[in-house]
């Protein structure tokens, strides 16, 4: 559920600094993502850490957690992204 929504360009909307919780972009849509509460906090905080090695990066994989990823038109803050 958006807690604000505007619309205007994918450009100007990278050029809006960061806010907390993180606003995203769709189909030139901006809104603004709903913090997360305990438990799912507690998950999202967990899951990169089984993840990552603690002894150092992966060749395998590597996972953050509310890391902003623009492709495609779109702009989001997943609560987890892992890359390959």
């Amino acid at each position: 559920m958006a807690i604000t929504e505007q619309h205007m360009t994918l450009e100007a909307f990278l050029a809006l600094p960061e806010k907390k919780p993180a606003l995203e972009f769709e189909d030139g849509v901006v809104t603004q993502k709903v913090p997360p509460r305990g438990r799912h906090s507690r998950l999202q905080s967990t899951v990169p850490g089984r993840i990552n090695p603690s002894d150092g990066p992966s060749h395998l994989a590597v996972a953050f957690p509310e890391l902003r990823t623009t492709y495609a038109g779109y702009s989001r803050v997943p609560d987890v992204s892992v890359y390959r």
